[in-house]
Parts: C-alpha cells; sequence; structure tokens
C-alpha cells in the first residue's frame, strides 16, 4: 500500500508523457478540488487502518520482517559462496521464508480490515486521478490537438519474423502491411539488418520501421536518424520495453501500423556505446559479466550460480570499472552500473524500471555497490518498500556523456544484447536524434509517466494546492 500508485495519463506537450506543472494547469473546478479533499481523506483512512492492523498483530507482524531479513542474509551467502556454506545457507533461507510466511498466517489478519483499505486505496486513486486532471479524457484532449503527420509516400517497414516468438507470423504483420500500403520487408537468416535499412531508404522509404525486439529498434532507429526520416516502432519483440516507454500498447501489435497513415511525430534521444545507438540501457558488471557466457542462454541459473562465488564472495576481486561519479570523484567499487537513454525511475531494480520521458537530452547513470551480507538485507529491504535511492551505495545522476575505463576489453549489455568493448566505455546522448511515429489514436504514456506516489510528499502538496485552489 505504501508503493500504491495512480495512473498519470497526460502527454505533455513537449514529450513522450509526463504530466502538466501544477503552476500550469487552469484553476481547478469545484469538483475537482473536492476530489483532490476526498483523495488525501481516503487515503488517509487506508494508512490509518494500515497502522492498526500493525499495532494489533504486532508480535507476529515484528516475527516476519525479522524473517525474511534473515532469510535475505542467507540468499546472499548462498549466492556468494560454494560448497557447505552454501547447502547450509539455502536451509537457512528456505526454514525462514516458512517462518515469515507461518507468523503472517497466526497474525490472523482481519480480511474485511484488508477488503477495506484496498477499496479505500483504489477510490482514492480514481479520485486523484480526476483531481489532477490524469484520466484519459485527458489524454484524448491532449492527442486531439497535436498535428498529424503528413502521409507517407514509400512507408517501408522491416520485421524479424522470429522475434517474440514468432509474433510477425502470428499477427500476419506482412499481409497487414500490403493492405495498407505500406512495404513488408522480412529479415531472414544471415541477413545485415543495417543494410536492409539502408537500401530500404536508398529506394526512396520516407518512413521505416522496425517490428522486432529492443535490439533491432535501436539499429533501424539509428538509421531513420542518420537520414532524419520518421520511425515506427511495431512491437513484436518479446519485452518491448522501448515501445512501453513510447506509451504504446504492446498487446496490439497491428495497432501501431496506424502511425504510418494516420500519426503524430515527436522527437526523441537515442543514446551510443561506443558509437553503437541504443533505444532503452546498457549495464556493465556483474549482469554483463554472467549473460557473456556461452552457457547462460540455455541454463542461466546454473550459469550465475557457477560465477557469483568468483565475482562477489569473499576472495573476489573488485571489477576492473573506474568512472567518476556525480561528485567527481573516481570510483571503481561498484558492482553494476546501469546508463539509460534518458533517465529512469527505478524504485526497484529486475526489469520494472521505465522512463517518463525521452526528451530530456541526458543518459540516466545508476551504479549500485552491495559491500557484504549487512548491505545485502538492507538493499533488499529498501528495494521492497521502493526506497533504492536511500541506500548507500547507490548513486544516481544524470549527464549528457559517462565514460567507464578499464584495464582490458568490458563486457557490455546493450539492450539485452551480450557484446565486449574495447576501454573505454563512451556513452553520449543524442537529444532529438530520433523522429518517431505514434499512432495518433491509440499513443497513451509510459508507465513512469502514469505512475504517481500517492503518499510521496510531492503527490500530496500537489493534491493540496488543488484543495485550497481559489477560482
Amino acid at each position: 500500500m505504501l508503493a500504491l500508485r495512480v495512473e498519470r495519463l497526460v502527454v505533455a506537450d513537449s514529450g513522450m508523457g509526463g504530466g502538466v506543472p501544477a503552476d500550469q494547469r487552469a484553476t481547478p473546478t469545484a469538483g475537482e478540488r473536492v476530489a483532490a479533499l476526498a483523495a488525501l481523506v481516503t487515503e488517509l483512512a487506508a494508512v490509518g487502518l494500515v497502522l492498526a492492523g500493525i499495532v494489533a498483530h504486532l508480535i507476529p507482524i515484528i516475527a516476519a520482517a525479522a524473517g525474511l531479513l534473515i532469510c535475505v542474509v542467507a540468499c546472499w551467502y548462498l549466492v556468494s559462496r560454494r560448497g557447505v556454506v552454501r547447502v547450509v545457507s539455502a536451509i537457512v533461507a528456505v526454514a525462514f521464508l516458512a517462518a515469515a510466511i507461518t507468523s503472517l498466517v497466526f497474525a490472523d489478519l482481519s480480511l474485511w480490515r484488508l477488503a477495506l483499505v484496498i477499496v479505500l486505496s483504489v477510490l482514492s486513486v480514481g479520485l486523484a486521478r480526476h483531481a489532477l486532471r490524469r484520466d484519459a479524457q485527458a489524454v484524448r484532449a491532449g492527442v486531439a490537438q497535436q498535428v498529424s503527420a503528413a502521409q507517407p509516400d514509400y512507408p517501408v517497414l522491416i520485421m524479424n519474423p522470429k522475434s517474440g516468438g514468432g509474433k510477425a507470423e502470428r499477427f500476419h504483420l506482412a499481409d497487414e502491411c500490403r493492405q495498407r500500403g505500406i512495404e513488408p520487408v522480412l529479415l531472414e537468416p544471415g541477413d545485415d539488418l543495417l543494410q536492409l535499412a539502408e537500401d530500404a531508404v536508398s529506394r526512396g522509404a520516407d518512413v521505416i520501421g522496425m517490428a522486432g525486439g529492443d535490439g533491432s529498434q535501436a539499429l533501424v532507429a539509428s538509421v531513420a536518424a542518420q537520414h532524419d526520416i520518421p520511425y515506427v516502432c511495431v512491437p513484436a519483440g518479446t519485452r518491448n520495453h522501448f515501445a512501453l516507454d513510447l506509451g504504446l500498447d504492446r498487446s496490439d501489435v497491428t495497432g501501431a501500423l496506424d502511425a504510418f497513415a494516420d500519426g503524430i511525430e515527436r522527437r526523441i534521444d537515442l543514446a551510443t556505446v561506443n558509437g553503437r545507438t541504443f533505444v532503452n540501457n546498457a549495464s556493465l558488471g556483474l549482469y554483463a559479466k554472467v549473460v557473456q557466457s556461452p552457457e547462460y542462454r540455455d541454463a542461466k541459473l546454473r550459469t550465475a550460480a557457477t560465477m557469483l562465488p568468483d565475482l562477489i564472495g569473499p576472495d573476489s576481486a573488485p571489477l576492473d570499472l573506474r568512472f567518476t561519479g556525480p561528485d567527481d570523484t573516481e570510483t571503481t567499487r561498484a558492482q553494476l552500473i546501469l546508463v539509460s537513454n534518458d533517465p529512469y525511475q527505478l524504485v526497484q531494480l529486475g526489469g520494472r524500471g521505465t522512463r517518463e520521458r525521452i526528451d530530456t537530452g541526458v543518459l540516466g547513470v545508476v551504479a549500485v555497490a552491495i559491500a557484504d551480507a549487512a548491505a545485502a538485507s538492507r538493499f533488499a529491504a529498501l528495494e521492497a518498500t521502493g526506497q533504492l535511492r536511500r541506500f548507500p551505495g547507490w548513486l544516481e545522476w544524470s549527464a549528457p556523456r559517462f565514460e567507464v575505463s578499464a584495464d582490458r576489453p568490458v563486457e557490455v549489455g546493450v539492450d539485452g544484447e551480450a557484446l565486449m568493448m574495447d576501454s573505454p566505455v563512451v556513452f553520449e546522448s543524442r537529444p532529438g536524434a530520433l523522429r518517431v511515429r505514434l499512432p495518433r489514436r491509440k499513443v497513451g504514456a509510459s508507465p513512469a509517466a502514469r505512475a504517481v506516489n500517492l503518499l510521496s510528499a510531492s503527490t500530496v502538496a500537489e493534491l493540496w494546492q488543488v484543495t485550497a485552489a481559489s477560482r
């Protein structure tokens, strides 16, 4: 409940999502002021019920928290040690996880209280959305004000028929393209994707798109940016993080084709690492090292279990990654470095971060250092409550350029692809490099642009401003 969010469904005038600043909104209506006050009252009631439940079952809840803490510490030893220590750690982790669950069962939590908390929270979300003008109607109004992009003379869509488990074939994208006057180009085994895109441009393509995963999207987008022609993203990959942050419905693969004929155009950023374009992020450190292993694709867990003790165990050497942090101090202590094309909203790791905007003109840089089991337990606790930025080993900043050096080639994961790059590894933002076209009638906003923590000070202050506003 502490991480409860409200969807922010406003498309900002200058970028891919984001709400209208409070000081730029029109004077709130009486209904919006009432809704803002009601949102605050209902959320306060939900929080009060949660706290009352904790007090009523204090001992079992403390026992559950202690069990989870010991479980996290045991998990650290499980991944960073070998032999008997690993076996004992696994037993301890399972035992204390079971103890935590048992404690919650014996707490005999009130179902009516839980149901009431859920109802009040959902009601608060709806009221806040209305009060802050972040509902679906606001999205449609914002999109309606945009000028439609010109009709293309020669649209081309390149598609990877194997991507996303065969989405291009499953949704009959080639046939859909022909019906809409779009030339379909299929990526065959052995084809050079960059060359296919260049060939399409040389034939006269004035809008080019890609149906595939994020790595493929980045390559074709780099060609579109180089020739300054509009680009269409069709979410036919597995995860489609780029499409998600563009505000596209990832389940509506064929609907993305509407961008060719009935689209709006925006300029967004691209980023490069040693000259290679990426649309999402690049990672260095533990994850990048593990995925380089030839065995990783077929046995992910076993490969990680084999390699991690050498990377984070007591006898491990610091990773050979040197960079300058936000305070201009050189550091070598990070075990994970994430560089993104515009900053991510990372309240939790695990691939769930998204970007509020893709047009800020800077890179997002995150470096994480977890020294020992105690730090791991604190890290896990802060991640569970969405407070990662409070972790002492967490560094986060933005910059137009970022450089990492090492004494040997560096493992880098770029938009999900494992690569080796020579040192120094140089990241640069390319502000406004890509003209992206989106389907006018189906465009939305990224989860980060929609997400607002109802218990954050800024959101409470914004709701209070609406409540207190005079006509």
